[in-house]
Parts: structure tokens; C-alpha cells; sequence
């Protein structure tokens, strides 16, 4: 994949100009289309940006820093992207619902970049692990607001506590994982319905089932 040509959705948000950093964000995406990162060299994102080392060194201290900035760029996009699908004014349901749809189609459009910001990124070591950790606090926050708004329109629905909507992104997250791990990044929108539901069962409470009178209860074993 040349860098021209790298999905907009996911790159922009973050690269307001052209100049050599945004080109070795941008170079970094197109080395990972081809790379693994374990495989990857910073000779391979200076051959994409068409640059030197020395420029190279002069932006980022190494192949993970350049790596963990591409994975900041494309992460902020992604939760701007998602932000833009829910359409104020809409019911909650129908806002969850776009959420999950705009989350999971922008994983598919990447496949090799979500396959290695899964299942690769722990190798960029403690700093990218902890980027990993803000991104799904920002999310989870972000289904916290969303949540808040279905509150809004339905008495019944429950709150979602900080400490559930984390545990929440890392559920969802794992049934992306396992489907990523069975080479199915391509396929990850099937999953909506999944996550739907797993928000469903979180958030609202339980049928109660109908309680029969006492006459037609069958009667005590003696």
C-alpha cells in the first residue's frame, strides 16, 4: 500500500501538515501493510516517507516511537470517527448502534494494522501498553456519555459505573481478538449484533417473569 493511498478515516485527524514527522506516520501505516512490526526496520519507514535515517532520528527515538505514534494518529481517528457516527438528536439505541457499526467497520477497512495494533503492539514495550490502556479509557468513555443519553430516554436502563464500561471495551475487545486470531479481520461488522447484546444485558434489567397465583402452583413434595 503506498502512502496516497492509505484509508482517510483513518489518517488525517492527527497529520495537519505534510511535513517529514506526518510522512513517517504515514510511511510507518505503509510499512506495517507489508511488515509485521516484529519484522519491521526503520529502513523500511524511511524507504516508504523517502527520507533519511537522520530525519528519521530527528522525529523519533526509535522504531517504537514511530510506532507508538502511528498508533496515537489512528486511534484518535478512529474515536472521532466513531464520535461523528452518532447523530445528536437520534434515539440512544439507534446512537450505541452507529457507534458499534462505525467502531468495527473501521477496523475492517485496515486489516494488517488492526491485526498488529492487537496483537503485536505489547512488543513497543510498557509506553504502548499504556496508550493502549487511554485509548480504551476513551472509549469506555465515550459509551459512558452514549449510555447516559439512553438513560435519558428509558427509566428502567442502568448506569454504566466507570470500572463497568472499561470492563465493557475489554470484553468487546477479546471477541475482536479471537476473531482476529482466526483470520477473519475482514468480518469483524458480524460481530455487532454480539456487542449489541452484550450492551443490552448490561444495561437493562431482566424480563421479570410472571408470578403465578398460588392456587395453581403445584403443591409441596411431603
Amino acid at each position: 500500500m503506498q502512502a496516497s493511498t492509505l484509508p482517510p478515516a483513518l489518517l488525517g485527524v492527527n497529520l495537519p501538515d505534510a511535513g517529514p514527522r506526518s510522512r513517517l506516520i504515514v510511511a510507518m501505516v505503509a510499512a506495517l501493510d507489508e511488515k509485521s512490526y516484529a519484522s519491521l526496520s526503520v529502513a523500511d519507514v524511511v524507504r516508504h516517507a523517502r527520507v533519511s535515517k537522520r530525519t528519521f532520528y530527528e522525529h523519533f527515538g526509535s522504531r517504537e516511537d514511530c510506532y507508538l505514534a502511528t498508533y496515537r494518529a489512528i486511534s484518535e481517528a478512529m474515536l472521532v470517527r466513531i464520535a461523528g457516527a452518532v447523530e445528536p438528536g437520534k434515539p440512544a439505541d439507534e446512537q450505541l448502534r452507529a457507534a458499534t457499526h462505525a467502531y468495527l467497520s473501521t477496523l475492517e477497512e485496515s486489516p494488517a494494522l488492526t491485526r498488529t495494533f492487537f496483537t503485536e503492539i505489547q512488543l513497543a514495550g510498557v509506553a504502548a501498553l499504556a496508550a493502549r490502556r487511554e485509548v480504551h479509557q476513551r472509549f469506555a468513555n465515550l459509551l459512558r456519555t452514549l449510555v447516559a443519553q439512553e438513560r435519558r430516554d428509558r427509566d428502567d436502563a442502568r448506569e454504566l459505573s466507570p470500572e463497568m464500561a472499561v470492563a465493557v471495551v475489554g470484553a468487546i475487545n477479546e471477541l475482536l481478538l479471537v476473531r482476529i486470531e482466526q483470520d477473519q479481520v475482514e468480518h469483524l461488522t458480524d460481530l455487532s449484533d454480539i456487542v449489541e447484546q452484550l450492551l443490552r444485558a448490561l444495561l437493562l434489567p431482566p424480563a421479570s417473569a410472571p408470578v403465578r397465583p398460588a392456587s395453581s402452583r403445584p403443591p409441596r413434595a411431603t
